[in-house]
C-alpha cells in the first residue's frame, strides 16, 4: 500500500510540474528575452567596415522622490506647490527652455567601454590641445602579426596628419591627409607603426572647452580616444607682499542694517588683534552713520537692499586674495586665528573654510539625486562627508556657518542671489554645489555679542526694528522655494 501511494505522488508531482511548465513557459521566454536585449551590444556599420561597438542602452531615468524619505522631524517641500497656480505650466515651460540651454555649457558625454583582448595600443586619458592648434597623438601602436592591416582614425572636431615622410614606400596607401578621416592600408607593420607615431591631430574649432571621441581602428578592432580641446584660463594671481603680513592675504567683510553699536564693538575687537586689516562694510541703512576707521571701506546701499546683495557688493571689493566674512555681531577673540584658516586653504584645494562661532562647529551636507524632466532632489544632512588629511579638526562639507575664510576669484565665480534679500544662507551653498570645495574647521573660533535688551530708547526700537526683518513671510518663503524649483532645477528638498 505505501508503494502505491508513493508512486501515485510520484505521478502527481509529475503532472503538476507539466502543467507549470506550460503555463509558465512564455513568460520565462519573455524575461530571457529582456535581459538579452539589456546585455547584448550593438552591432554598428560604418565606412563598410564592420565594427564591434559596445554601447549599453540608456534607460529612461525615474523620478527622485523625496516623500519616499519622509522621517520624523524631516522637512519636506514639494517645490512645485509654491509656485503661482497661474504660472505653473508657463514656468514649467520656461525652465525646460533654459535647462536645454544650460545644457549645452554643461558638457556631458557617453560612458565608453574600452575593448578586451584589443591589439590597439592608443591614449585612454590626458590627450589635450588649446584650440586651432596641433598635438602630436601619443602612444598609437598596432601589436599584432597580420598578413594586412587597414588603420583608420576619425575626429569630429579636428584633422589629422603624420610628420614622417614615405615617398618611396609602396607598401602603403594613405587617404585623408589634413582631414577628418584619415585611412592607413599596408601589409608591412613596422610602416604603419612608423606612421601611427608621428600622427599628429589639429583642431579646427576654437572653443574654450570640447572633447573630440577620436575613433581608432583597424580591421575588426575598434578603440575611442579622447581628445580636450581647452584654452587654459589666464591665471590670476595675489601678490601676499614682501613681508607676507595677514592684511596683505586677508579682508574682512560684513554686512550691517540697524546694528551700528554692534558694528562698532564688531569693529572694536578686530583692532585688539588685527589693527591694520581692511574692513569693508556693505550698508543698507536708511540714515547712514559714519565710521571713523582708516582701514575701513563703507559702502551705502539704498534702504534695506537686502543680505545677498549686500554680500555681493563687500565681496565685489576686495583686492586681497582671500576675504573673512563676519556677521556684524560678532567679536573676536584670541581664538579668532585667521592665519590659521589661511593655513589650511594654503595648504589644500578648498575654495572656502568655515569656522566655529560660539562653540557651534555647523556644517551640513548637500546630496543631490538626479531626477527626470520633473527636475532633481535635493537632501540637506547636518555634519561632513569626511575629515580632510592634515588637518585633524577639520571636515569637507557641504555648508558652513558665517564666519568662513574664502577664495576671493572663487566665490565670485557663484555670487549671492540678490533675489534672496532677508534671511539666505544654504541658497549659496546649493549654488555652489559642484562648483566650490568647502572645508569646516573647530580649532577656530569667534564668538556672538551678548544679547542684551538695549536700555538706550533709540537703540531699542532699531533692534525691534531689525527683528522684524529677521523673519521671513509666507510670501518670501514661497518665492525662496520657487526659486529652487526654476534656477537649481529641483523637484523637491528636504531638511533633517
Amino acid at each position: 500500500m505505501p508503494s502505491v501511494r508513493r508512486e501515485l505522488l510520484f505521478a502527481c508531482a509529475i503532472l503538476l510540474g507539466y502543467v507549470l511548465f506550460v503555463c509558465c513557459r512564455d513568460w520565462f521566454a519573455d524575461m530571457s528575452c529582456s535581459q538579452a536585449r539589456v546585455m547584448q551590444p550593438y552591432l554598428t556599420v560604418e565606412r563598410d567596415k564592420i565594427q564591434a561597438q559596445v554601447r549599453f542602452p540608456v534607460s529612461k531615468k525615474n523620478a527622485c522622490s523625496c516623500q519616499s524619505l519622509k522621517k520624523k522631524g524631516m522637512e519636506v517641500y514639494q517645490l512645485k506647490e509654491y509656485l503661482p497656480a497661474d504660472d505653473l505650466t508657463s514656468a514649467s515651460e520656461r525652465r525646460k527652455k533654459e535647462y536645454e540651454h544650460y545644457k549645452k555649457r554643461e558638457q556631458t558625454h557617453d560612458i565608453i567601454v574600452a575593448p578586451s583582448n584589443s591589439p590597439l595600443r592608443y591614449p585612454i586619458h590626458g590627450v589635450q590641445v588649446i584650440p586651432l592648434n596641433t598635438i602630436q597623438l601619443p602612444g598609437l601602436q598596432i601589436d599584432a602579426s597580420l598578413p594586412n592591416y587597414t588603420v583608420a582614425l576619425e575626429a569630429s572636431l579636428g584633422t589629422f596628419d603624420f610628420q614622417v615622410s614615405i615617398s618611396g614606400i609602396p607598401e602603403v596607401q594613405i587617404n585623408g591627409r589634413g582631414e577628418k578621416h584619415l585611412d592607413i592600408i599596408t601589409d608591412d607593420i613596422h610602416v604603419l607603426n612608423r606612421i601611427l607615431g608621428s600622427t599628429t591631430y589639429t583642431s579646427t574649432l576654437y572653443s574654450i572647452e570640447s572633447l573630440d571621441i577620436v575613433k581608432f581602428s583597424m580591421n575588426q578592432y575598434f578603440a575611442h580616444i579622447p581628445v580636450s580641446i581647452r584654452q587654459p584660463p589666464i591665471a590670476r594671481l595675489h601678490d601676499p607682499g614682501r613681508d607676507g603680513n595677514i592684511s596683505s592675504l586677508v579682508t574682512i567683510t560684513t554686512k550691517t542694517f540697524l546694528r551700528y553699536d554692534k558694528l562698532r564693538e564688531l569693529l572694536r575687537s578686530i583692532r585688539l588683534y588685527y589693527p591694520d586689516i581692511k574692513v569693508i562694510v556693505a550698508d543698507d541703512n536708511e540714515k547712514p552713520e559714519k565710521i571713523e576707521d582708516p582701514n575701513v571701506d563703507q559702502y551705502i546701499m539704498p534702504y534695506a537692499k537686502g543680505w545677498f546683495a549686500g554680500r555681493n557688493l563687500a565681496v565685489s571689493q576686495v583686492t586681497t586674495k582671500y576675504f573673512l566674512w563676519v556677521d556684524d555681531d560678532f567679536l573676536f577673540t584670541d581664538k579668532t586665528k585667521i592665519e590659521k584658516l589661511v593655513d589650511v586653504l594654503e595648504k589644500t584645494d578648498l575654495d572656502m573654510v568655515g569656522g566655529n562661532v560660539a562653540g557651534n562647529h555647523f556644517s551640513f551636507q548637500l546630496i543631490w539625486e538626479e531626477g527626470n524632466d520633473e527636475g532633481d532632489c535635493l537632501h540637506w544632512r547636518g555634519g561632513g562627508y569626511h575629515p580632510i588629511e592634515g588637518f585633524p579638526d577639520c571636515v569637507l562639507t557641504g555648508g558652513v556657518v558665517n564666519f568662513f575664510l574664502a577664495h576671493t576669484e572663487r566665490i565670485l565665480g557663484v555670487g549671492f542671489d540678490p533675489k534672496l534679500n532677508r534671511v539666505a544662507h544654504t541658497e549659496f551653498f546649493i549654488d555652489g554645489l559642484g562648483r566650490l570645495r568647502v572645508g569646516s574647521c573647530s580649532h577656530v573660533s569667534i564668538e556672538h555679542q551678548k544679547k542684551e535688551r538695549p536700555k538706550d530708547e533709540k537703540l531699542l526700537k532699531a533692534s525691534e526694528k531689525y527683528g522684524s526683518f529677521r523673519q521671513n513671510t509666507a510670501q518670501q518663503m514661497r518665492t525662496k522655494l520657487g526659486l529652487l524649483y526654476f534656477k537649481n532645477r529641483l523637484r523637491c528638498f528636504t531638511k533633517h
